[in-house]
């Protein structure tokens, strides 16, 4: 079995327990504001290192709110190096009750934790609200260089500030069934063009299989194409003023595509991470999977009885030239503003995702896939090759990915809003086989006027 990419291999894999460790959950519910904590140093002006010497040594309890699995060995690493300051680990839900519970916290003015874990597309939501500290003035901005240029852009602030420390990525490619693609002498498609062919070809020459599934339950994965198609469908200046942009020409295009197909009855649509999907994988219903860096594990624990037969690829291209994809998951380290030991707080959220022994055991002993650039260079990592894969070193495939990915794509404040109205609008669609391009029209108008009733002012 693959030393990175075996999660499962004793059992079958729990869809929301695995998605949530890896941040790879549907967009995760982000909704109303909440009250931002009081001081927590937020400011730019670096804290000296006598401070932070006379902090680290001082006996503190620090309270770190994750749904990470046996994150315990990570954090037992960090208390070896400051044995003065103790963590005491909560895992305080999945998804909607992890921000649910937040959110209350910071809106009560106690019982927040002092460290909590985020995922990217959640972040604007506390950020808006001044929950969030800016880690500046701990040394943060230092470490830069450590991550992959576009995970940095994740979790940065309009000034400058540095919101969180990356813990894990989902850049997107594609995982596809090479005996599927051989019997039917099928190429493995570089661009949409082709990818488009390939299916209609797949589906006339079998009715019951089918190219792929696009779900309709699934916005995470949408928004992770629209990047790659580098759409911008939000851009929020200051704490008030948005652009809603999810039916501009980039949208449209895609929504044309895959409408198109769905319409054409040669791709499925069908809810993903449900029975039926998970006996479709295995019965070699569908001939690929969009899916991202945290798929592979995944897969090879829920689709058993197909070990061997996918093989790993980057995502068809609009632009052949330009190499580009999109992210759908990964997750973070924050600290709340209105903690009483920002220092250690903060300290504790660089070491857990930047120190190399650290990151590494996230990636053997979790199975996420990395935000560091040396372990996504470290030929331990890329050189796996699992049997799963045919022995492809499918590591390095999503390492290379992950090069390619935009650092300018941005979130909304309300991207459970966000999701909920793609659902109903361009998710039903593609289910319904309607059209897809119009249901943009209607999530665009949905999506605005829900923030102009929060008080955004809003273009398009």
């Amino acid at each position: 079995m693959s030393k990175f990419l075996s999660a499962a291999s004793s059992a079958p894999l729990n869809r929301r327990g695995f998605l949530a460790a890896t941040g790879a959950l549907t967009l995760a519910s982000t909704l109303s504001a909440c009250g931002g904590g009081s001081s927590g140093g937020s400011s730019a002006k670096a804290v000296s290192q006598a401070d932070m010497d006379k902090a680290m040594k001082t006996p503190t309890e620090l309270v770190f709110w994750t749904w990470v699995p046996n994150i315990d060995k990570e954090v037992a690493l960090f208390q070896q190096k400051y044995p003065a300051i103790k963590v005491k680990v909560v895992n305080a839900g999945q998804g909607v009750t992890h921000y649910t519970k937040l959110r209350t916290a910071l809106k009560a003015g106690s019982g927040a934790p002092d460290a909590v874990q985020i995922e990217y597309q959640a972040i604007p939501t506390f950020t808006i609200t001044d929950s969030l500290l800016d880690l500046r003035p701990y040394g943060a901005a230092k470490l830069k260089d450590t991550f992959v240029d576009w995970t940095w852009g994740q979790v940065g602030g309009a000034d400058g500030e540095v919101f969180a420390i990356p813990q894990d990525t989902g850049p997107m490619g594609m995982l596809y069934r090479k005996d599927i693609f051989d019997k039917h002498k099928i190429e493995v498609p570089t661009t949409w063009d082709e990818f488009a062919a390939a299916a209609r070809k797949l589906h006339k020459a079998d009715p019951n299989v089918y190219l792929t599934n696009l779900a309709a339950n699934e916005a995470a994965a949408w928004h992770g194409l629209l990047w790659q198609a580098g759409a911008k469908p939000y851009a929020l200046s200051g704490k008030s003023d948005i652009t809603i942009s999810v039916d501009d020409t980039v949208s449209r295009k895609l929504g044309d595509y895959w409408g198109g197909l769905a319409k054409e009855g040669v791709i499925g649509t069908e809810p993903d991470f449900a029975d039926s999907w998970y006996a479709a994988l295995n019965k070699g219903k569908y001939a690929t999977w969009i899916t991202a860096a945290w798929g592979p594990s995944f897969l090879s624990g829920s689709a058993k009885s197909t070990a061997g037969h996918w093989r790993a690829a980057p995502l068809p291209q609009w632009d052949a030239s330009k190499p580009s994809a999109g992210n759908w998951g990964g997750s973070t380290t924050a600290v709340i503003k209105s903690t009483k030991n920002a220092i250690a707080a903060a300290m504790f959220a660089q070491f857990l995702n930047s120190d190399p022994a650290s990151a590494k055991m996230f990636a053997t002993e979790q199975f996420f896939f990395p935000a560091t650039k040396a372990l996504l260079g470290d030929a331990s990592f890329t050189g796996d090759a699992p049997s799963f894969y045919g022995g492809q070193k499918v590591n390095q495939v999503f390492a290379d990915i992950s090069s390619t990915v935009s650092p300018t794509f941005q979130w909304p404040p309300f991207l459970d809003q966000a999701a909920t109205d793609w659902t109903e609008t361009v998710g039903k669609s593609l289910a319904d086989r309607t059209d897809t391009v119009r249901a943009l029209g209607a999530w665009q108008t949905r999506l605005t006027g829900y923030a102009k009733k929060q008080g955004f002012t809003v273009t398009s």
